[in-house]
């Protein structure tokens, strides 16, 4: 059997997995959205491993109630090579100050993303969002993430912070599939489970807020005829007004 089709094989084990193991995760997370959307909070989605969230937002056939949050930090201090080995570089804290200086709200859903479960920048926003009052829904790899150790100093890792955990069903390190004659695993696993992890999510809320007499706003296609004005005239007003 050749490289792909081993690995088409293997993203097909890897989608049933997830399908299997995560029914009820799914089911709760849809919940969990659904309630918060109908209490007036916002579902935001940070960065999900290598850019499975740029899949949902704002896109032809997506839900609007998904929303982008991201942060940067810009330093500029150019200078020779320094020796900065004494210097302690924790950035825990700065999870406190971006959500303070964003719109999330007690009530909130935050998706935050760590395969390993051990990003410390990713550790800090999920610790510094639930003492705020976000819930939080984690996307990991439990697999990963059991066999790391914490860099946090709470000594917590990603899931046993946040509300509800999302396993993307990785394996360690990431890599599905052993290759003849090269050392690291072949073909990331957490993006393509993370991605349809995020749709099924989606898919869940869109169903109970149905169920519940709320429709929610799900755009066209920008590109498709009448598309953009649809979804400017329409869409983004009802989300506006209604919350979904």
């Amino acid at each position: 059997m050749g490289l792909l089709e081993r690995y088409q094989d293997r993203v097909e084990e890897l989608i049933h997995t997830v399908r299997e193991t995560q029914h009820d995760n799914i089911k709760a997370a849809g919940r969990l959205m659904a309630e918060s959307i109908e209490n007036g909070g916002v579902i935001f989605v940070s960065p999900v491993v290598h850019g499975a969230d740029g899949d949902v937002l704002y896109r032809g056939g997506g839900p609007l109630f998904y929303k982008r949050f991201n942060w940067k930090l810009n330093v500029e201090s150019t200078s020779r090579t320094r020796d900065r080995s004494g210097i302690d570089t924790n950035m825990e804290g700065l999870g406190a100050y971006v959500i303070k200086a964003s719109s999330l709200k007690p009530g909130d859903v935050l998706i935050v993303s760590s395969v390993s479960g051990r990003t410390a920048n990713v550790v800090d926003l999920a610790y510094e969002a639930k003492k705020m009052g976000i819930k939080v829904i984690a996307f990991t790899s439990m697999a990963y993430a059991k066999e790391v150790d914490a860099v946090h100093s709470s000594g917590l890792k990603l899931y046993e912070i946040a509300d509800l955990t999302m396993d993307n069903c990785a394996p360690p390190a990431e890599g599905m599939l052993q290759v003849d004659g090269i050392e690291a695993p072949f073909a990331a696993a957490s993006g393509i489970a993370s991605d349809y992890l995020l749709w099924c999510m989606a898919a869940e809320t869109v169903e109970i807020l149905l169920s519940h007499g709320k429709t929610p706003a799900i755009l066209k296609s920008a590109n498709y005829p009448g598309g953009n004005d649809y979804n400017k005239k329409v869409m983004e007003p009802q989300y506006e007004k209604l919350g979904w």
